[in-house]
C-alpha cells in the first residue's frame, strides 16, 4: 500500500506541474534571431512534445531502475544531476529541521504536560496564551524579527556587552515569574520562589554585565558542575522522585562524577579533534553513569541505570558547549567575522581561513552561530502546537478511569502523572512527532528563504520558479517516501508506548 499511495501521488504531482507549468514562456517578449531554434530545443530536451502521462512513465523508469543498480532521477536544467542537487540539500536541511524539531519537542511536550497538570493556574493561563500567541504568527514575520533584534542589535550590543540596570531588573523579574509558575504552590511559596529566582537572575546578570562575559564566554567548572547537579535533579525527579535515597545518591553522584573528569576531558578537546573524539566523551561519562547506577542497589537496578545514564548524557552537554565558548573570542575577532558573530544569512561563513575550517571547535561554531536564528525561528512556531497538543492529551488521559483507579491504590501523584498518564498521553502525539520530521525534511520553505539556506526548500522552491520537472518531482518523491514511511514507523511505535497493541498471529 505504501509503493501504491507514492506512486498514485507522484503521477498526480507530475501530471498537475507538467500541465499548469509552461517552460516556452520565456520566448515570448524574447527578439532573439535564433528563437524558433532555442524553442525546438527546449521541446527536445524537455520532451515538451510527448504527453505528461507518457513522459511520467519516462520519468518513473529511472526511479525503477534503482532495483537493478541504475537508479536516475535525471537532470536538472542546468544539466546537473537531480540526485546530486539532493545529495547537497539533504544534510543542510537535517542541520536545521533535527535541532529545531527535538528542541519544539522536548519544551513543548514538557511544558504543556506541566500546564494539563496545573490546569486553570496562573502558570496554564499565561503558556496558553503564549502558545496561541505564536501559533498565530507568520514564520517569516519572526524570522525578520528574530534578524533584527537577536543578530543586527546584539552585534551592535557587542561592542560594548554593558547590560542596563533596568534591563536587569526587568529580564530578572521575567525570569521569576516563569520559574515560580513551573513550582507553583500557594501565593507565599510562589513569591518565594520569584523572589529567589529574580534575585538569582540579577546577580548572573550582573556578574555577566560586569566581566563583559559576552565578548570571552565560558561556563567553566563552577558553571558546569552547577547545570549537572541540575540535570540530574531534573533527571531523578522523573524517574524516581527525589525522596528516593538511591535515586539521589545515583543523579548526583554521576554529576559529581562529570564534573571531576572536566579537566581530565580536556585532552581529548584539543584543535584537531572530531566529532569521534566528542563520541568518545559520551561515552566515558555515559559509562561512568552506568557503573554508578549499577552498585547502587541491585534491586529495581535498570531504575537507577537509567537514571545513570541520563544524567551523564545531559551532564557532558555542558562540557561540550564550554569548550566551544573557548574559541568565541578568536572567531569573534577574526577578519571573516570582524566583530559582528551572529550572521543573518547563509549556512556557513566562506571566508574563514583553512586553518579556522581545521580546528573542530571554531568550525563547530561556526556552523552553530549560522543555526541560531533559523533554529529559534522553528523551534518558536512548533512549540507552540506542541503544547497545545500535549497539554490537551494528558487532560484527555487523566480523566481516565485507570488514572482514579491508581490514585486510590496510593501511588504518589509522581508515579500516576509519570508513569501510568504520560506514556499514554504520548500516544495520540506519536503520529504527529513522527510526520513532523518527515514534513520538515521536506524543506522549510519560508525559512530557508529568509536566511538564505541552500536546503531542501529552496530547491523546491527553485524548481517550481523555474519549471524544472526533474528536480520538482526528485523533491516530491523524496517527501512522499519520508511521509508514507512516518506513518508507518508510528504505527510500530504504538506497540512500544502501548504494551496493549501489539500484533498477534
Amino acid at each position: 500500500m505504501m509503493l501504491v499511495i507514492v506512486f498514485g501521488a507522484s503521477f498526480l504531482a507530475y501530471n498537475l506541474e507538467a500541465y499548469s507549468s509552461d517552460p516556452l514562456s520565456i520566448f515570448g517578449e524574447s527578439t532573439e534571431k535564433n528563437k524558433d531554434y532555442l524553442m525546438a530545443k527546449m521541446i527536445r530536451d524537455l520532451q515538451l512534445d510527448v504527453p505528461p502521462p507518457i513522459r511520467y512513465f519516462s520519468w518513473l523508469r529511472g526511479i525503477v531502475s534503482g532495483l537493478w543498480g541504475h537508479f536516475d532521477m535525471g537532470m536538472t536544467r542546468g544539466n546537473i544531476h537531480v540526485t546530486s542537487m539532493l545529495a547537497q540539500a539533504i544534510p543542510v536541511t537535517i542541520r536545521l529541521v533535527i535541532t529545531s524539531t527535538f528542541l519544539a519537542i522536548i519544551l513543548g511536550i514538557a511544558v504543556g504536560m506541566i500546564t494539563a497538570i496545573r490546569q486553570y493556574s496562573r502558570f496554564d493561563y499565561v503558556m496558553t496564551f503564549i502558545s496561541f500567541l505564536l501559533f498565530s504568527l507568520p514564520i517569516f514575520w519572526v524570522a525578520v524579527l528574530l534578524k533584527e533584534f537577536m543578530a543586527i542589535q546584539f552585534n551592535d550590543f557587542l561592542v560594548d556587552p554593558i547590560i542596563s540596570p533596568s534591563v536587569i531588573v526587568i529580564a530578572a523579574l521575567i525570569f521569576g515569574f516563569v520559574i515560580a509558575g513551573f513550582v507553583g504552590g500557594k501565593r507565599i511559596q510562589f513569591f518565594s520562589v520569584l523572589a529567589g529566582a529574580a534575585s538569582f537572575a540579577a546577580v548572573i546578570l550582573t556578574f555577566v554585565s560586569a566581566t563583559k562575559w559576552f565578548i570571552d564566554p565560558s561556563l567553566g567548572i563552577f558553571g558546569v558542575t552547577f547545570l549537572a547537579l541540575v540535570s540530574a535533579a531534573i533527571v531523578i525527579q522523573l524517574i524516581s522522585g527525589l525522596d528516593s535515597k538511591k535515586g539521589r545518591f545515583t543523579g548526583f553522584g554521576t554529576a559529581i562524577a562529570v564534573a571531576v573528569l572536566y579537566y581530565p576531558l580536556q585532552a581529548l578537546m584539543s584543535a584537531n579533534a572530531s566529532l569521534l573524539n566528542v563520541f568518545a566523551i559520551f561515552v566515558i561519562t555515559i559509562a561512568v553513569g552506568l557503573i554508578i547506577g549499577y552498585f547502587v542497589s541491585s534491586i529495581d537496578r535498570r531504575v537507577y541505570l537509567r537514571i545513570g545514564f541520563f544524567t551523564a548524557l545531559l551532564s557532558t552537554v555542558p562540557v561540550i558547549i564550554d569548550r566551544f565558548m573557548r574559541e568565541f573570542p578568536q572567531y569573534m575577532n577574526s577578519d571573516a567575522v570582524g566583530g559582528r558573530p551572529v550572521p543573518t544569512l547563509g549556512q556557513r561563513n566562506d571566508l574563514l581561513t583553512p586553518e579556522q575550517i581545521g580546528n573542530f571547535w571554531i568550525s563547530g561554531l561556526d556552523t552553530s552561530v549560522h543555526l541560531v536564528l533559523p533554529t529559534i525561528a522553528l523551534t518558536l512556531i512548533s512549540f507552540a502546537g506542541y503544547v497545545r497538543f500535549s497539554r490537551g492529551s494528558l487532560l484527555e488521559v487523566l480523566n481516565m478511569d485507570y488514572i482514579r483507579t491508581a490514585r486510590a491504590k496510593g501511588l504518589s501523584e509522581r508515579t500516576v502523572i509519570v508513569r501510568h498518564g504520560m506514556r499514554n498521553a504520548m500516544l495520540p502525539l506519536t503520529t504527529i512527532l513522527v510526520n513532523d520530521f518527515a514534513g520538515l525534511l521536506g524543506g522549510a520553505i519560508i525559512t530557508e528563504g529568509v536566511f538564505a539556506w541552500k536546503g531542501m526548500g529552496q530547491l523546491f522552491n527553485d524548481a517550481l520558479r523555474s519549471y524544472d520537472l526533474n528536480l520538482f518531482m526528485g523533491v516530491f518523491i523524496l517527501g512522499a517516501s519520508l511521509t508514507v514511511t512516518a506513518n508507518f514507523v508510528s504505527d510500530l511505535l504504538y506497540g512500544v508506548v502501548d504494551p496493549r497493541i501489539r500484533i498477534r498471529k
